[in-house]
């Protein structure tokens, strides 16, 4: 099972229309999508300590997700009544009121896990097979990978990076910029290369900033970020 997985999604292709059985029903992915932004994230197993931290901190920024227009949908590989077991642990340990915000996709024959290449070779359960490592896909309305993490099972996700980087992808999906290092929302961005001096004027009327380096290139440049 370790060996025969597939390769994972690349940047800029097309996320697979997968058919899947959840929480809240069975979907096929693109129609779950419907043109939205979409996050799905993975976790090895149900009743494990690490993925209920996970799972109840995605389940508390539910509503900063909901602002960007981004859809939240985890997979575990179990069934679909293990889940919703677990829900109400998640929901306990987490202190959640309310419904649970997001659906979790049921793999117990880790098909999806094979196909998107998402098993940790290294993290195996009692009868040999491996748990699927904690993946975070960001898919665009376009049906498109915008994003993607991989993390060993052993190691928790940070979903507040994962909101920032969201944030970083929306902006660079409509405004010709990009955002450095520790970049958040309302920082200052830098102008792309690719854009000349005199379009940028006409792009970015609240001011270009050429930063001055020892090269004397003039590709370092920011401004605030547009609106």
């Amino acid at each position: 099972m370790c060996n025969n997985q597939a390769n994972m999604v690349l940047l800029g292709e097309v996320f697979p229309n997968f058919e899947a059985e959840t929480t809240e029903g069975p979907i096929k992915f693109h129609d779950w999508l419907g043109g939205s932004w979409g996050i799905l994230f993975s976790h090895p197993a149900d009743f494990t300590p690490v993925c209920t931290t996970e799972l109840g901190a995605a389940a508390q920024l539910a509503p900063e997700f909901a602002k960007r227009g981004v859809k939240m949908i985890a997979v575990s590989c179990d069934p679909v009544q293990s889940h919703k077991d677990w829900i109400k642990d998640i929901e306990a340990y987490n202190h959640l009121a309310g419904a649970f915000p997001y659906p979790i996709i049921a793999d117990e024959e880790r098909r999806l896990a094979v196909q998107l290449g998402m098993l940790d070779p290294d993290e195996r359960t009692a009868e040999g097979l491996c748990l699927t490592a904690r993946a975070v896909f960001v898919v665009g309305p376009d049906n498109r990978l915008k994003l993607s993490i991989l993390y060993p099972a052993t190691t928790g996700r940070n979903f507040h990076e994962i909101l920032r980087a969201i944030d970083s992808l929306q902006l660079t999906a409509q405004k010709k910029v990009a955002t450095p290092v520790n970049w958040k929302a309302g920082d200052k961005c830098m102008v792309l290369p690719s854009i000349s001096e005199d379009d940028a004027k006409k792009l970015f009327p609240a001011g270009v900033e050429v930063h001055e380096v020892p090269s004397g290139k003039k590709y370092i440049r920011t401004t605030p970020q547009p609106q």
